[in-house]
């Protein structure tokens, strides 16, 4: 598991309102939630049928 280095920052009632972490770490972060939602996005249309050549460049044209 990924070791998150974090200081709280604290209200004047000494309450946490806020993280801090280095940017690494955020940035890691970031990677692993990418890579999940991009795992999650391919299991959802692994029983899909493929387009074709034509099916593809039309789509991708609808895109522009």
């Amino acid at each position: 598991m990924l070791e998150v280095n974090k200081n709280y920052v604290l209200d004047e009632n000494k309450q946490p309102i806020y993280v801090q972490i280095p940017i690494a770490e955020f940035e890691k972060i970031e990677e692993i939630i990418e890579n999940y939602g991009l795992a999650k996005l391919m299991e959802e249309v692994e029983e899909e049928k493929p387009l074709s050549k034509d099916e593809a460049l039309k789509y991708y044209q609808s895109l522009k």
